[in-house]
C-alpha cells in the first residue's frame, strides 16, 4: 500500500508536472489546476477520516496566535522585498500597479479565486490528508509538499519561482496543520502572491515567463 502510494504521489507531483512543463500546452495551467482543485474536493468528501470543515473554517483567523505571527511575517516580508526589488532592480518597483493598474486591479480581485484557493485544496488539503501515511512526522509531510509546490513552479521557467514557493509551501503547510483552515492559508498564500504581483516580481510568476 504505502509503495502504491509513493508511486502515486511521485507521478501526481512530480512526473505530471515535468511532462507538463516540456509540452507547454497553451492556455496556462489555470483550467489544469480548477480540474484538479474538483478531483481533490470529490475525493476529500467520500473519505470518512477528512474533517470538511477543514475546507472552510474561517473562525481559525481570528486567533491571535494565528493572524498576530502571519501579519508580522508578511510585514517583515513586504518590506524586505520591496527594498530588495528597490536596490536590484529599480525599474521593476510596483511596474504592475504603476504601468497596468486594470490587470493589477483583476488580479487582485480573481487571483485568490482561480489561483490561490484551487492550490489549497490540491496542495494542503489533498496532499496532506492522501499522502500522510507516507510520513513519519508532519513536519516531515509539511517538507514533502514543500518540494512538490516548489516543484510545480519550473512552468514558470526561472530559479526565483521555485525558491520563493518553495519557502512559501512550507510555511502554508505548517500553517495548515496548525489551523486545520484552508481560508487561513488561502488568505495568507494570496497576500504573499499579492505582495510579489505588487513590488514587481510578478513577471517571474507569469505563464511562460
Amino acid at each position: 500500500m504505502r509503495v502504491r502510494l509513493a508511486a502515486e504521489f511521485g507521478l501526481v507531483f512530480f512526473v505530471l508536472i515535468a511532462v507538463y512543463a516540456v509540452a507547454a500546452p497553451p492556455g496556462g495551467p489555470i483550467p489544469v489546476l480548477l480540474l484538479l482543485a474538483v478531483v481533490a474536493v470529490l475525493h476529500l468528501r467520500r473519505q470518512p477520516g477528512f474533517d470538511r470543515r477543514d475546507l472552510w473554517r474561517p473562525g481559525a483567523l481570528p486567533a491571535r496566535d494565528v493572524w498576530r505571527p502571519m501579519l508580522a511575517l508578511w510585514c517583515a516580508t513586504a518590506v524586505a522585498m520591496t527594498g530588495l526589488v528597490a536596490w536590484l532592480a529599480p525599474d521593476r518597483l510596483f511596474d504592475l500597479p504603476r504601468e497596468r493598474p486594470l490587470l493589477w486591479a483583476a488580479i487582485v480581485v480573481f487571483y485568490p479565486l482561480a489561483s490561490v484557493y484551487p492550490q489549497e485544496l490540491l496542495y494542503r488539503a489533498f496532499l496532506l490528508h492522501r499522502y500522510a501515511p507516507l510520513f513519519p512526522s508532519p513536519a516531515a509531510a509539511a517538507l514533502a509538499g514543500a518540494l512538490a509546490f516548489g516543484f510545480a513552479h519550473i512552468i514558470f521557467g526561472n530559479v526565483l519561482a521555485v525558491v520563493l514557493t518553495l519557502a512559501g509551501g512550507w510555511l502554508f503547510a505548517r500553517r495548515y496543520q496548525q489551523t486545520r483552515s484552508l481560508f487561513v492559508v488561502s488568505v495568507e498564500h494570496a497576500a504573499y502572491g499579492l505582495l510579489i504581483f505588487t513590488v514587481g516580481l510578478g513577471g517571474f510568476f507569469y505563464h511562460g515567463a
